[in-house]
């Protein structure tokens, strides 16, 4: 009633508006009118279809663009909210074409409902490309950003890779509590509850459930309602308690029904006639069954005439907008009038304008030719430049040879040394002169010379690819701060070896537009240096500033740091050379070559600061995503 109430008072309020031409006020009321249906969907879904429509209705009326691309956004999401996928990606897409470009965060909200909506179809590819582009176009807005993680956390959790999903979805929340969004918040437990469910923790998924319900209560959210009800069905099913899991499916398929979810019902049916089952109550499962198919049909009776009628009203919907552009084609008719008129104008406009032209086009003919003559000098210039060159390559050439001898024999060294001190090893232990406890002892020794020789080796063959195939460069939005979390793994038993300290101070969340594989090269290659180079119980730091539109990306370390003729020699493949580290461990020095070459092929420079005794810091810029820059 007080929907209806509200819906028919901003109905009459544009009527009236629109009598008295008042174009300001008719856009108030359709705003007013798409702010109604977008609370509401989730509650009330064909209360809020109802109003969008209207709304769309008459934005097409008093052509307001922004209107009509938010309406559609409504649609959109409600026929998704009731499982009518398809008709949802018309609408969405509809959505995009109308929403104008000075609107960033409304399209990044439908380019996120397009992306949930493909995840939904299980088009993984197209529903990340669409995340993708919602986060960008979401910039600062913390809230949006939020609501794109979530999102992309389902699509992980669609390909069973729960730990990615966790991740995602964790990250999300944390968003999501820094703004209060009770909303969101929600949303996002249901989601953890879901996540924790199918990695078989049964606890943290029922208090996260928990937490959902109740938020589900405060936010008037009953969709998430109904999966909080069926994923609680399933828990206790898992449990044993199938009392609680009995009651817990009635719940779900009685508020599913209510509201138009038939997945959320469909599931809970079977997770009800799996409880009887589970609870060997065969007599009891069968009968439920029995009952559920024949409700089923029903349901898909059911289903049929809501798509009957959700075809209709589509029909509808659009005969009615057919009916308001006919009138404007009227419109359009009596002033195609006037403009014939304007179009006479325009025609003895250009007569003249040709004729400048003529007189310019022969003007420029001249002007060519004295430019065709001097290009014929500069080409015959370029040809001689060009020969020297060959000749100057010729030489580098040789030179760049001899230095690949020089590397590879340096590399063959490195690479023997803890090969053949573990052979000797092994063959010490077959042999009986070392005991288990003595090779335990001596691998912990040499641990650090075999992490340093698979770093070289990994170096080696990524150098020698680039040599190969040439460099290629696959740019992408990467966090610094979620590869900075990847490196800690990666180097949690080096880092504890020498009881290092790491910290990760990069922005989350503020991505770069670089090739994901090349950071992880370059990030590798100097945590291992900082660790190679730095004492017991020192610290290692990752961290980023942003300077312009540009993001500073900084690893320190409190090492034993280099003389300034040392970094002269760094970056340079006939100077490079390398030193031990505090536990012996060996290197070639390629690995910082590779890193200077990787960085300068995503649009940045690597450079170095460091003193004698004090640490060195190994920094390089790259640019930050347009949506923050």
């Amino acid at each position: 009633m007080l929907l209806t109430h509200k819906f028919s008072y901003a109905q009459g309020g544009y009527y009236k508006n629109t009598a008295a031409n008042n174009q300001a006020s008719a856009q108030a009321d359709i705003d007013r009118l798409n702010n109604i249906a977008h609370s509401i969907f989730l509650a009330f879904p064909d209360s809020a279809h109802k109003i969008a429509a209207n709304a769309l209705i008459l934005s097409e009326k008093s052509n307001y663009t922004f209107g009509k691309g938010r309406s559609f956004l409504n649609l959109g999401v409600i026929y998704w909210s009731q499982s009518y996928y398809p008709v949802s990606l018309f609408y969405l897409r509809s959505a995009i074409n109308n929403l104008p470009k000075n609107k960033p965060l409304y399209l990044s909200d439908a380019y996120k409902a397009l992306g949930r909506t493909y995840a939904d179809l299980k088009e993984y590819k197209f529903a990340l490309n669409n995340l993708d582009t919602a986060l960008l176009l979401a910039g600062d807005d913390a809230g949006r950003q939020a609501q794109e993680y979530i999102e992309r956390a389902y699509v992980y959790y669609s390909l069973k890779n729960y730990d990615k999903a966790l991740e995602l979805a964790s990250y999300s929340l944390k968003l999501d509590e820094r703004i209060n969004d009770e909303r969101d918040i929600a949303i996002l437990s249901g989601h953890l509850g879901c996540i924790y469910l199918h990695k078989n923790e049964y606890k943290p998924a029922l208090a996260y459930e928990d937490i959902a319900y109740d938020m589900s209560l405060k936010t008037h959210n009953r969709r998430l309602r109904a999966y909080v009800y069926l994923d609680d069905a399933v828990i206790n099913n898992k449990l044993g308690k199938f009392k609680e899991a009995i009651n817990y499916a009635q719940k779900a398929i009685s508020l599913a029904d209510s509201i138009g979810v038939i997945d959320a019902e469909n599931r809970a049916y079977d997770a009800l006639v799996d409880s009887y089952e589970l609870k060997n109550d065969l007599k009891a499962a069968l009968n439920y069954r029995r009952k559920y198919n024949l409700i089923k049909d029903s349901l898909n009776t059911v289903n049929k005439l809501k798509t009957i009628t959700l075809v209709q009203n589509y029909y509808d919907l659009n005969a009615r907008m057919n009916s308001v552009t006919s009138m404007k084609a009227n419109d359009r008719i009596n002033q195609a009038k006037i403009k014939s008129q304007d179009t006479l104008i325009a025609i003895l406009i250009l007569s003249l304008i040709v004729l400048v032209a003529i007189s310019s086009t022969t003007y420029y003919l001249y002007k060519q030719k004295q430019l065709l003559s001097n290009k014929l000098q500069r080409q015959h210039k370029a040809l001689s430049d060009q020969k020297q060159l060959i000749e100057v390559q010729a030489v580098n050439l040789q030179t760049v040879n001899g230095l690949k001898d020089k590397l590879l024999t340096v590399i063959g060294h490195d690479l023997r040394t803890p090969v053949a001190n573990i052979s000797n090893i092994v063959e010490l232990f077959e042999t009986g002169y070392l005991t288990t406890e003595e090779v335990h002892d001596l691998m912990k020794d040499i641990n650090p010379v075999v992490k340093g020789a698979e770093l070289t080796l990994s170096n080696l063959v990524e150098w020698a690819g680039s040599q190969i195939r040439g460099r290629s460069v696959e740019s992408s939005n990467v966090d610094i701060f979620l590869l900075g979390v990847e490196m800690e793994q990666t180097f949690v038993h080096a880092l504890q070896m020498k009881n290092l300290d790491f910290t990760n101070r990069a922005y989350p969340g503020r991505g770069v537009l670089a090739d994901e594989n090349h950071l992880k090269v370059v990030l590798r290659n100097l945590i291992s240096n900082a660790i190679k180079f730095t004492p017991h119980k020192g610290h290692i730091k990752l961290s980023t500033i942003i300077e312009k539109n540009e993001l500073i990306i900084s690893v320190e370390d409190s090492g034993k740091g280099m003389a300034k003729e040392e970094m002269d020699k760094l970056f340079f493949l006939n100077t490079h050379f390398s030193n031990s580290g505090t536990s012996g461990e060996k290197g070639t020095g390629i690995g910082l070559i590779l890193c200077k070459e990787l960085v300068e092929l995503n649009g940045g420079k690597l450079k170095v600061k460091s003193e004698l005794g004090k640490g060195s810091v190994f920094y390089f810029n790259l640019p930050l995503i347009k949506a923050y820059a």
